[in-house]
C-alpha cells in the first residue's frame, strides 16, 4: 500500500485547470520522480500535498488517513516535510540554528525525547554541512543553502519528503552526493517525491518517475521506460542527444495567501 497518495486532484484558478485527474502514489523506502516542463503543474502538486492549495475535486491520503480539509501545521506533524523551490530560509540565523529551530519544534509537538542540539548534528553530518554550522546561512551559495532547507527538512522526522528542485545551484560533485543521500534516505524507509530538472539525478535515483505536462500526468514507469517514451521525449526530455532541460523557475499559481516561512518541513 502507498504511503502517499494523490488520487483524481483538480485545481482550478478561475475558469483554468491546473491541476486535471492527477493520481501519484508513494511508497516508503523508494524516491519518487514528478517531472515535466515548467509551468506543467509540479509545485501546486506540491501545495495540494501539504495544504497550501485547495482541490477542486480529488483527494490526499497519508497512511490511509484522508487530509481533505486539514491545515498544513497539522500534515507536517503526521510526517510530511518539504522544501520549496524559491528558497525558504532563516537568513540571518547560522546553519545550525536553521536546523535547530526545526529540532527544537519536532522535539515538542511530539513525543520523541531526543536532543535537539545532538539531531541537529547529526542531521548536518548526513547532508554534509558539519563543518558549517556557524556560517550565517544568507552568506551561502544557493546550492548550500538548499542543503540547509533539505536538513532543515530532516529535523521534523518526516515519513514523506517532498524535495522541489533541490539540485538547483549544485555543481556536477554535489549533485551527485546528493543523490546519494536521497538513496540512503529511501534505504530507511522514508517515501520521497522529488521534483528535478536535473533528468540524469532523476533517472538514477527514482524507482518509479511521473511525468506531468499540461496539468495533466502524461506517463508513469520506470526510468527506462519513460527514457523510451515518444510522448516524454517529445514534451520534455527532447532526443537522446539533449536530455537535459534547462534549469528555471516553474510557473505554477502560487498558493493564494502563502507567507514565507508557513511551511519549513516542520510543524512551525
Amino acid at each position: 500500500m502507498a504511503l502517499l497518495e494523490v488520487a483524481d486532484v483538480e485545481v482550478r484558478f478561475g475558469g483554468i485547470s491546473a491541476l486535471r485527474g492527477i493520481d501519484i502514489t508513494v511508497d516508503p523506502g523508494t524516491v519518487t520522480g514528478l517531472i515535466g516542463p515548467n509551468g506543467a503543474g509540479k509545485t501546486t502538486t506540491f501545495n495540494v500535498i501539504c495544504g497550501l492549495q485547495s482541490v477542486a475535486n480529488g483527494r490526499v491520503v497519508l497512511d490511509g488517513t484522508d487530509l481533505q480539509g486539514m491545515r498544513p501545521h497539522r500534515r507536517a506533524r503526521l510526517g510530511i516535510a518539504r522544501t520549496f523551490q524559491r528558497l525558504e530560509i532563516f537568513g540571518s540565523l547560522t546553519v545550525f540554528e536553521n536546523v535547530l529551530v526545526a529540532a527544537e519544534i519536532h522535539r515538542r509537538v511530539s513525543r520523541d525525547r531526543s536532543n535537539p542540539k545532538a539531531a541537529t548534528s547529526e542531521i548536518l553530518e548526513l547532508v554534509g554541512l558539519r563543518h558549517m554550522a556557524d556560517e550565517a546561512a544568507e552568506t551561502l551559495p544557493t546550492g548550500l543553502a538548499r542543503l540547509v532547507e533539505l536538513g532543515r527538512a530532516l529535523a521534523s522526522r518526516p515519513s514523506v519528503l517532498l524535495l522541489d528542485e533541490p539540485s538547483s545551484g549544485l555543481d556536477e560533485t554535489e549533485s551527485d552526493a546528493l543523490g546519494d543521500l536521497l538513496l540512503r534516505l529511501a534505504a530507511q524507509n522514508m517515501a520521497i517525491l522529488l521534483v528535478e530538472h536535473d533528468v540524469e539525478l532523476v533517472m538514477r535515483v527514482c524507482s518509479l518517475i511521473h511525468v506531468l505536462d499540461f496539468g495533466r500526468i502524461l506517463a508513469v514507469g520506470s526510468p527506462e521506460q519513460i527514457r523510451s517514451d515518444e510522448r516524454v521525449r517529445a514534451a520534455y526530455l527532447g532526443t537522446e542527444d539533449d536530455v537535459a532541460v534547462p534549469d528555471g523557475q516553474d510557473v505554477d499559481a502560487p498558493p493564494p495567501g502563502q507567507a514565507p516561512g508557513e511551511v519549513l518541513g516542520a510543524s512551525v
